[in-house]
C-alpha cells in the first residue's frame, strides 16, 4: 500500500470522481452514435468492446476499447497529479467499480477489462504493458477474450511483484479478484467449452 498522505475527505472525493469517470458507458454511447442499436439486445448484452465487436463494426469496438481504457487512466493520472499516489489508487479502484456498476445503467455494467488495462497503464506503465501483452498472447492463441482477460488479471499481481516496489500489490490483488468475480459466468462457459470466440456473433 502507498503511504496515506491525503485526508479522508480527499480520498472520498477522489473515490467519487473516479467512480463517475469509470461509470461513463462508452460502449453504449459509441453504439448509439454509430447507429448500432442497443448493446443490451446484442450478443451477451455487455457494454464492453468485445460485445460491440459482435455488431460487426470493428471501428466502434476499437473506439469503445480506447475510451474505456482511457477513463481508467485519466482517473488515475488526474488523482495522482492533484492529490498523490494514495488518491490515485483509490481513484483506480473506484473507476473500475464505476465501469462494472454504473449508476446511469442501474448498476449493471461491463466486465471492466479495458478499464483494468487502462488504469494499470497509468498506475505503472510496466505492469500495464505486461498485462496488455499477456492479453494479446492468450487471445491470439485461444481466440477467447474472457480467457485472455482472466490470465492477464491473474498475471497482473505477478507483474506487480516482479516489476515494481509492490506499493500497488493490495490494489492489484483486489482488482484481480473483482475481474474473476465479474467473469464467473464466462469461467463456467470456458469449462463447458461453450464460451464464444473473438468476433463470433
Amino acid at each position: 500500500m502507498p503511504i496515506i498522505d491525503s485526508s479522508t475527505d480527499q480520498l472520498i472525493l477522489w473515490a467519487a470522481l473516479g467512480y463517475l469517470m469509470g461509470s461513463i458507458p462508452f460502449g453504449m454511447v459509441v453504439a448509439k452514435v454509430m447507429g448500432l442499436g442497443n448493446l443490451r439486445n446484442i450478443g451477451s448484452g455487455n457494454i464492453g468492446a468485445t460485445n460491440v465487436l459482435r455488431t460487426g463494426n470493428k471501428a466502434a469496438a476499437a473506439l469503445t476499447l480506447v475510451f474505456d481504457a482511457a477513463k481508467g487512466a485519466v482517473a488515475v493520472l488526474v488523482a495522482r497529479a492533484m492529490a498523490g499516489e494514495d488518491a490515485a489508487q483509490i481513484a483506480a479502484l473506484a473507476a473500475f467499480l464505476g465501469h462494472c456498476f454504473p449508476i446511469w445503467l442501474g448498476f449493471k455494467g461491463g466486465k471492466g477489462v479495458a478499464t483494468f488495462l487502462g488504469l494499470w497503464l497509468a498506475l505503472d506503465w510496466r505492469v500495464g504493458v505486461a498485462c496488455c501483452l499477456t492479453w494479446l498472447v492468450v487471445a491470439a492463441i485461444w481466440r477467447i477474450s474472457s480467457l485472455a482477460a482472466l490470465v492477464a488479471a491473474a498475471m497482473s499481481t505477478i507483474w506487480v511483484m516482479v516489476l515494481t516496489d509492490t506499493r500497488s500489490l493490495v490494489l492489484g490483488a483486489i482488482l484481480t479478484l473483482l475481474v474473476y468475480w465479474r467473469h464467473s459466468a464466462n469461467i463456467a462457459r470456458i469449462r463447458a467449452g461453450t464460451e464464444p470466440k473473438i468476433g463470433q456473433s
